[in-house]
């Protein structure tokens, strides 16, 4: 990424050159919308349940964690790195099939934290899971 604004920056081509990480790509998550303001990814309920063939819990959180993590990272822009500190779900619903989806919006984006909301919805748009992240953002350092 350059030294342009985040919000200039073509955010699923940078998510994309990023890379969402191993285990994302393990549980089958896919970007559809990344942008400082509002960043969208789906995952699949298949390989991703409990013995019982409900929806991890756990796996709400990966897929909300990447999203916040991602985006405070994109907020955060060059030669700094957003790093969680917190994590919070409520799980209201469970989903047995077909695709769960993570909108993923900011709370607060400062200079050295961001808070980020992620609604977990299923496929007819009922939410499943209620995600707060907080990251705090550091420099690199110099080398």
């Amino acid at each position: 990424m350059s030294d342009r604004s985040p919000a200039d920056v073509d955010g699923l081509a940078w998510a994309a050159d990023r890379g969402m990480g191993a285990l994302a790509e393990k549980m089958g998550m896919e970007f559809v919308e990344f942008a400082v303001d509002r960043c969208v990814a789906t995952m699949p309920v298949e390989g991703n349940t409990q013995p019982v063939g409900l929806m991890h819990g756990g796996a709400y959180v990966v897929l909300a964690e990447s999203l916040g993590s991602m985006a405070a990272n994109l907020h955060a822009g060059p030669g700094r790195l957003a790093v969680g500190v917190d994590i919070n779900a409520t799980h209201t619903r469970s989903a047995t099939s077909g695709l769960v989806t993570g909108v993923c919006t900011p709370i607060h984006l400062g200079r050295s934290m961001t808070v980020h909301e992620i609604a977990v919805v299923d496929d007819q748009g009922r939410r499943l899971s209620t995600v707060r992240i907080t990251n705090m953002i550091k420099s690199l350092p110099q080398h």
